[in-house]
């Protein structure tokens, strides 16, 4: 092998140690686990409340709209930092490509915002 791929040994053993401990639980909990079960045992319980009515109640899709939209922005954020530690060996160029993304990002926004989709009823 060359020295590259031997570089690369660390990560396959570790990858094979997480799959292996995973199925490794679930085989242990399934053999091991107990194994009775009465009506009381097989009760839903959360927070020493009694169930009451349909757990499968539908979300709202606005839920989920604002969830995703946190998550781009949060995530489009996230690309500011290492710009921001690197600004003065990224030069102009690194300023004109943070411009034209921060355009972009500033696009999206304002897309949203004229859509609505941040407005809860």
């Amino acid at each position: 092998m060359q020295s590259d791929q031997l570089n690369y040994i660390p990560i396959l053993m570790q990858f094979i140690l997480a799959v292996g401990f995973v199925v490794g639980t679930i085989f242990v909990s399934g053999k091991l686990g107990p194994k009775r079960s009465s009506e009381i045992k097989d009760k839903n319980f959360e927070c020493g409340i009694e169930s009451v009515g349909n757990a499968r109640i539908p979300f709202s899709v606005k839920y989920f709209l604002v969830a995703i939209l946190f998550v781009l922005f949060d995530v489009e954020v996230i690309f500011l930092y290492p710009w921001a530690v690197n600004f003065r060996e990224l030069g102009m160029e690194g300023m004109v490509k943070m411009v034209i993304f921060m355009m972009l990002l500033l696009v999206g926004f304002f897309y949203i915002i004229k859509k609505k989709a941040l407005e809860w009823e």
